[in-house]
């Protein structure tokens, strides 16, 4: 009965080791790839093929990036082109790897109030601005909104140059400070337009009388990006574990578990890291 006792006491013993030793990282990410359900489909695979778990931190773009800058996180997920490119300029990541691509939409009450409807996004927010339309911005500093924000000041709305002030952008804009769910949400329920990467619009439940009135446009484009955060600025972090995220999610393993990923038989996100 001691021996039996013994047994078990060394394999619990031996279970909890081997639970304390899982391997885990952590990635911070934009809101778009977490609510559009691609994690959920992607991340069981790599753990299949890593056995490495992935904390997913899901924010804005440039909170991610803030967030990998101060050495919370192992890799970076996002999609802001320019700002991705600073922070390898800058030493917190040695190299960026594109890893896919889909296009933002410009979604609106279906009567389109604002005559919005076409192929042209600046054109579009330029008729938006003047109609007074309802338009809500994210205005969190993520990649979706780092995209608005240019394709506002292409509305010719402002200097060259210039930022546009939100008072140029008609009475009905306004800022919600938050997720792009939470933006859709919001236009939903006031009849707002808003812009939105393809993939969270897709994985939209709530649409009320919303509708996609401009795409096409190659000013959509939506770049994604991943790195592994800098080791010699934070070796604390696991640097190993991120390699090997960046190393897979770029693989034709990965490249194909992210073409995979269809609602209603539509592809939201088009794998690219061949591109490089």
């Amino acid at each position: 009965m001691k021996a039996f006792k013994f047994l078990a006491a060394a394999l619990a013993l031996a279970a909890g080791s081997v639970v304390a030793q899982a391997e885990t990282i952590t990635m911070a990410s934009t809101t778009s790839t977490e609510q559009s359900g691609l994690f959920a489909h992607l991340l069981p695979a790599f753990k299949q093929a890593s056995s490495i778990d992935v904390k997913v931190v899901a924010v804005g773009t440039g909170q991610a990036i803030d967030m990998a800058k101060r050495g919370d996180a192992d890799v970076l997920f996002v999609h802001d082109t320019a700002a991705e490119e600073k922070f390898v300029a800058e030493g917190f990541a040695a190299k960026r790897f594109a890893v896919m691509y889909n296009d933002f939409v410009l979604i609106g009450p279906k009567n389109d109030p604002a005559a919005a409807k076409g192929k042209d996004s600046a054109a579009a927010l330029k008729k938006v601005a003047a109609a007074n339309a309802a338009f809500v911005s994210r205005g969190d500093k993520s990649g979706t909104d780092a995209a608005e924000r240019r394709l506002w000041a292409q509305a010719s709305l402002a200097e060259a140059g210039q930022p546009v002030p939100n008072d140029k952008k008609g009475t009905g804009y306004k800022e919600c400070g938050c997720g792009m769910g939470p933006a859709l949400n919001i236009a939903a329920s006031s009849g707002a337009y808003v812009l939105a990467d393809r993939g969270t619009w897709l994985s939209f439940k709530n649409r009320a009388d919303l509708a996609v009135l401009v795409e096409g446009d190659k000013r959509l484009f939506n770049q994604y990006g991943v790195m592994v955060v800098s080791p010699s600025k934070f070796p604390q972090l696991n640097s190993a574990g991120a390699q090997k995220f960046v190393d897979w999610v770029i693989s034709p393993a990965g490249q194909s578990s992210i073409a995979s990923y269809k609602i209603g038989g539509e592809q939201l996100f088009f794998p690219n890291a061949s591109s490089q």
